[in-house]
Formats: structure tokens, sequence, C-alpha cells
């Protein structure tokens, strides 16, 4: 009835160099350790940050330039590779695989597109997935490709907060 209310935003890519990796969205950096699988607290798949965040229908951004190789169809992971060949897995929640595709919606996007740093990819509902799962937000570095990459561990972050360099 108040369609017209629901007005679509438009994201510019945020206008960041190749070797800069940006927040996933708006909240908190909180430590890796605190995420409830070991498999990303202790980092097995690559160095790696979490996220915290809340709301219906939060979007979830793209952190680096680059192709995204990987776009899980349930809406829970995506996976992209920058020009000089570091790939960065993002994972949304744990377990989150077993709401098959429940509470995330993939915008606009799909595996091989080129994005943006800060191109929106998917939309989740966090207050609605929080009740079942940890929604912690991993973004992990599963490929360094001979670089070094240095993250920011702590602190607010907002979509164009630059949370790591690469080397």
């Amino acid at each position: 009835m108040f369609d017209f209310l629901k007005k679509k935003v438009k994201y510019e890519p945020l206008n960041l160099a190749n070797d800069q990796i940006s927040s996933l969205g708006e909240g908190k950096l909180i430590p890796i350790e605190s995420v409830s699988d070991a498999m990303f607290a202790e980092k097995m798949m690559g160095d790696s940050i979490a996220f915290k965040f809340t709301g219906n229908g939060v979007n979830i951004f793209a952190p680096i330039n680059g192709t995204l190789g990987v776009l899980f169809p349930t809406g829970h992971a995506f996976g992209i590779a920058s020009e000089d060949g570091v790939e960065i897995l993002v994972h949304i929640g744990v377990d989150t695989v077993n709401s098959k595709g429940a509470g995330f919606k993939i915008l606009d996007k799909k595996q091989g597109d080129v994005v943006k740093a800060g191109d929106p990819i998917v939309s989740v509902d966090f207050d609605k997935l929080s009740a079942t799962y940890d929604m912690s937000t991993m973004l992990i570095i599963t490929n360094a490709n001979g670089k070094t990459v240095e993250l920011v561990r702590e602190g607010d972050v907002k979509r164009d907060t630059v949370v790591g360099t690469i080397k």
C-alpha cells in the first residue's frame, strides 16, 4: 500500500585505492577470538577480523575492488579477488548456511561480476537470524598472494572505514 515510501537507496562505490580494504558496513569490529566457531576464531582459513551488525535489511558491502569469484546462492558468504590476486572471503554468521537463504537477499550481483569497494552485495536480517545463529560477520584473507595484509582489530566502523591495507 505504501510501497512508494520504500525508497531504494543507491550506493556509489567508494573511492578507495586497490590496496585498501573497507568495512563491510556500519557496526563494530569485535575480537575474532570471540566468534563461536573455532575455524574462524583460530584463523584456520587465514587472517581474519569480525564485525557485529544489527537490524533488518542491513546491507553487506564489497570490501575491495575486484571480481566476485564466489557468491553462495544462500547469500551467507561471498568471495572477492583483487586485481593483484588477494582473495577475501566474507562469511555472514556462523552455521547460517543452515538457514537455506532465509534472512538473506542477494542484491543485483552475480558470480563473475566486477565490483568496487562499497558496492552492496547482500542484504541481511540480522535481528531475525540472531535468534538462532551467532551473527558475527567475518572478513577472511584466504589468499594474500605473497602480499602483507594489515587489518584493524577494533573500533566502530562505517561503510567507508578503511579496515586494512595490502602491501
